[in-house]
């Protein structure tokens, strides 16, 4: 089966903090920093989460106003603290490209297109594009209304994009990826949430249907998230489908280690594909 690109990867707000020091765990940043390279698709929250932090740090206390307006400002506010972070550790011989997507892009097919265009463009380019939700300038209740709108035209398989989980999945379909990596704070899958052993080494199955069908029994195992609005283990195993369906092997693993030894089965992770 032949890939376009080698690795889409993400990684969760929670996994870029370090919350003993209620900072940026700029350790995780220099060791991904190092990792990262041309023909890598990064998909990357945390603005959010960051700009909170430093809109605290300066004026020492937290937003009072509306939750949709705090979010639209925190993030404006950590965006270009995340891509300077970014900068900071990554290669200097390598560019970096930020990328703000929205729902709205990958629901119609020119827009996804130019997207997709835009991705290749920066492998050839000696680029690494560092994507993420562009929460400064949506908000809910507008995007509720617009994908109900698109839903009751007719619209088949109308995208929400919620959070990145979903973004990174639905980029690994738009570049055909031979690789997707999804970084938590946590090992992976478990069968018990709260007991560290029983991670699930993989899911998995003879052919594609096998593992869907395995995919569905794990998520009924998986409850709870790392924070408020996130959609937790299952939604993530919901979003990995369709990468899945196409052949993509899919790595969900703790940021703490580093790619190549998720990628090489020499950390815990969980494994899903065919076998």
């Amino acid at each position: 089966m032949k890939f376009d690109i080698e690795l889409v990867g993400k990684i969760g707000s929670m996994a870029l903090i370090n919350e003993e020091k209620n900072d940026l765990d700029y350790n995780k940043f220099a060791r991904i920093g190092k990792e990262l390279k041309p023909g890598v698709v990064w998909v990357s929250s945390g603005a959010t989460e960051i700009g909170r932090l430093d809109y605290i740090k300066r004026m020492g206390c937290e937003l009072k106003g509306d939750t949709e307006d705090n979010k639209t400002d925190y993030s404006a506010q950590g965006q270009a603290i995340l891509m300077q972070t970014y900068r900071m550790f990554i290669n200097p011989n390598y560019n970096i490209r930020q990328v703000l997507v929205e729902h709205q892009h990958f629901n119609n097919e020119e827009k996804r297109e130019h997207i997709r265009n835009f991705l290749f463009r920066c492998v050839a380019q000696k680029a690494i594009p560092i994507i993420n939700y562009n929460d400064a300038v949506s908000y809910e209740e507008n995007r509720r209304m617009e994908i109900a709108a698109l839903k009751k035209n007719g619209g088949n398989n109308v995208v929400e994009l919620v959070d990145n989980d979903e973004t990174a999945s639905l980029i690994a379909c738009l570049v055909k990826t031979q690789k997707l990596l999804i970084l938590t704070s946590v090992d992976g899958i478990y069968k018990d949430p709260k007991d560290p052993s029983t991670l699930i080494d993989q899911i998995s199955g003879k052919d594609i249907y096998e593992v869907l069908d395995n995919i569905e029994a794990c998520k009924a195992l998986c409850r709870g998230s790392s924070r408020e609005g996130a959609g937790g283990a299952a939604a993530k195993l919901e979003y990995i489908k369709e990468p899945v369906k196409m052949g993509t092997h899919v790595y969900i693993a703790n940021a703490k280690y580093s790619i190549k030894d998720i990628l090489e089965g020499k950390a815990r992770r969980t494994f899903i594909g065919v076998r």
